[in-house]
């Protein structure tokens, strides 16, 4: 009798193994994109995903839509997000470490304490986008559009803003350091208190610029 009770209880505990274990591969799945380190998602529609926390490092997103999505504290270290529509998103605290954003659209965005160090953000749409201490330092942010962009308190050492559009942006208290705005258009913007320390400002556009040189 108690091998054969024993018996059911292995074959009931195996099932609830099983249904948990399908339960979990399906859960992992959004839109269409299996959601783990290193996945390849270009092309999908993944506006207003909730993925806050996932970890995503090493993945492929290219042209895909992440408009309005939640990817609070989530790894995209190293990962790949040209052309990506990420606006309105949330990536409060998110890791972008040496993450490509190459043209993405993040407009509005949230970005609030992210890690964006030595991330390649060439012509991509940041304006109105909140990136309060965030950290961009050896960021490359050639030609991105920042207008009404905020950066209080932000770290942009030897960041790359050359031919930046950062018509209002705000720099109160930010490190830029070594920064290079040549060509930067910082019409009317604000760099109160910030550490200017060897940037440069070759050409670049200050009219009703607040603490430019």
């Amino acid at each position: 009798m108690l091998k054969t009770s024993s018996l059911i209880s292995c074959v009931m505990l195996s099932a609830a193994l099983l249904a948990a274990g399908a339960h979990a591969q399906s859960s992992t799945r959004i839109g269409g994109c299996d959601i783990r380190r290193g996945t390849l998602c270009p092309n999908l529609n993944l506006n207003g995903a909730e993925l806050a926390g996932v970890n995503l490092a090493n993945s492929q997103f290219t042209r895909s839509n992440l408009s309005g999505a939640n990817l609070r504290g989530a790894n995209l270290s190293e990962a790949n997000f040209s052309q990506t529509d990420l606006q309105g998103a949330d990536l409060t605290e998110a890791l972008l470490v040496r993450t490509n954003l190459r043209g993405a659209r993040l407009g509005e965005a949230r970005l609030e304490g992210a890690d964006l160090r030595n991330a390649v953000l060439q012509n991509a749409d940041l304006h109105g986008t909140d990136l309060s201490k965030a950290k961009l330092a050896g960021a490359d942010l050639t030609n991105a559009r920042m207008e009404g962009a905020r950066l209080t308190d932000a770290d942009l050492q030897r960041s790359n803003l050359r031919a930046a559009k950062l018509k209002g942006a705000s720099f109160v208290g930010a490190n830029l350091q070594g920064a290079d705005f040549t060509r930067a258009v910082l019409v009317n913007a604000d760099l109160s208190g910030a550490n200017l320390d060897q940037a440069i400002f070759l050409n670049a556009q200050t009219e009703g610029c607040i603490g430019c040189p």
